[in-house]
């Protein structure tokens, strides 16, 4: 049986969640998104002009209302 390489993930207080490597995500209306980077940044405060990719929209909003 082969090993399968799992992306690291890591959450960015009040900012995105960045992943590392080659996987594909699902944006909130189901469409699957395929990384073209070896670092992608996935936005998590839903205000992002380029979902499901963080634009740093997060860094306009007040920090109590961040992720």
């Amino acid at each position: 049986m082969s090993e399968v390489a799992h992306p690291d993930v890591i959450l960015c207080a009040g900012g995105p969640m960045l992943l590392r490597g080659d996987h594909v995500i699902e944006d909130a209306d189901g469409v699957p998104h395929r990384t073209t980077r070896p670092i992608s940044a996935v936005c998590r405060c839903g205000k992002s002009g380029s979902q499901p990719w963080c634009d740093g929209t997060h860094k306009l909003i007040p920090k109590q209302h961040r992720p």
